[in-house]
């Protein structure tokens, strides 16, 4: 089939582990996470908007247990949610336990600042007699006091030193069922982190750049972070933080993943910005396809370039392709192939109903 060829990226070797029914590292396909935004006690919003992440491709989602009564909200948040879910600890051990008892997937702490070892042993108890997994989340924000007075500032030999100090706290306790992360809103600090942390273990690394920003500025800041270990073979699943609604971070996360050919999900769409040359309104059709076709789950490639300089090379490589050409009259291209004209007036029918057909023919394979 005439698709963009596939381009092997050799994955850091790591260990596996489960978040409820989602697999993190080893051979499991990068997962997509993202972080719900309401306040956990208000139940109803919380499951809505955690079925909303799962509808984009949410693979896990994260919600926040500030309190004695957000981690006792989980146990009827779960009923309602397929999705594997972590529940998001700081400082109090006391909610972990909680959040365990209540049936979470996943506890995302840092064990350095929850206080006594005793504290960290308990939530540890909790989490294996709960089948829950643990996330080591290292913030460049949260460090450690006595770290920051020895290196006077956030920096990678900072948060890779958290890192280690708070894996061999765990695996004191024989606790191996966990994922580490090393964030910072830096670009250049994270990066150097997650290079150094992935030389010296291979547990799972949880990808991020931190309160990265809007929807654009924070886009590009994590996809050219994520994006950078991820072409190194770093990384087992991936949150892309903005200040925006939390299903942009899941598109945003598979866009990164789909530009690497690290993972497929629903239709990628190869467009031309448009010039004086396009034979149809590029930039319109393209949005209105985006929202038309974003139901699609299967992998579909669709080209979609304004005029002949570019397209049919371009419609060589995708699955479908339309070509803008001269007195109203487009080439679509099926597998390549030129295959039949369709005037402007019809492009978005035509695209939309050659890609939903492409769509059950790939759910019947």
């Amino acid at each position: 089939m005439n698709i963009r060829p596939f381009r092997d990226i050799k994955r850091r070797k790591t260990k596996k582990i489960k978040v409820g029914k989602a697999e993190v590292g080893g051979d499991a396909p990068i997962s997509v996470q993202s972080m719900t935004n309401t306040l956990t006690t208000d139940v109803t919003a919380t499951i809505k908007q955690i079925n909303e992440l799962e509808e984009v491709g949410a693979d896990i989602v994260r919600v926040s247990c500030p309190d004695q009564d957000s981690s006792l909200s989980l146990k009827k948040i779960l009923k309602s949610v397929k999705v594997p879910i972590v529940a998001d600890i700081h400082f109090h051990y006391k909610r972990a336990i909680e959040a365990a008892n209540a049936g979470a997937n996943c506890l995302r702490i840092n064990p350095g600042n929850i206080g006594s070892k005793k504290k960290v042993q308990e939530i540890l108890r909790a989490a294996k007699d709960n089948n829950c997994s643990i996330r080591i989340g290292i913030n460049a924000g949260s460090l450690e006091k006595s770290l920051l007075e020895k290196y006077k500032e956030p920096c990678p030999e900072a948060l890779v030193e958290s890192a280690v100090n708070n894996i061999k706290l765990l695996e004191d306790e024989d606790f191996l069922n966990f994922k580490i992360s090393v964030k910072s809103s830096d670009v250049f600090l994270s990066t150097k982190a997650y290079r150094s942390l992935s030389k010296i273990c291979n547990y799972p690394l949880h990808l991020g750049i931190t309160e990265a920003g809007s929807l654009t500025s924070g886009s590009i800041k994590s996809s050219i972070g994520i994006g950078m270990l991820l072409m190194e073979g770093i990384g087992d699943t991936i949150r892309v933080s903005l200040s925006a609604d939390p299903v942009e971070e899941v598109k945003i996360g598979y866009e990164i993943l789909k530009s690497l050919n690290l993972r497929h999900k629903g239709v990628n769409i190869i467009s031309c910005p448009s010039c004086a040359r396009q034979g149809f309104q590029v930039i319109d059709t393209v949005k209105i396809l985006e929202e038309k076709l974003s139901h699609i789950k299967e992998p579909i490639t669709l080209s979609i370039i304004g005029c002949v300089v570019n397209g049919p090379g371009e419609a060589a490589q995708t699955q479908i392709g339309l070509t803008g050409g001269g007195k109203d009259e487009h080439m679509i291209h099926l597998s390549g192939v030129p295959h039949h004209k369709v005037p402007s007036n019809k492009i978005i029918e035509e695209i939309v109903n050659l890609v939903e057909n492409k769509s059950k023919e790939l759910q019947k394979n």
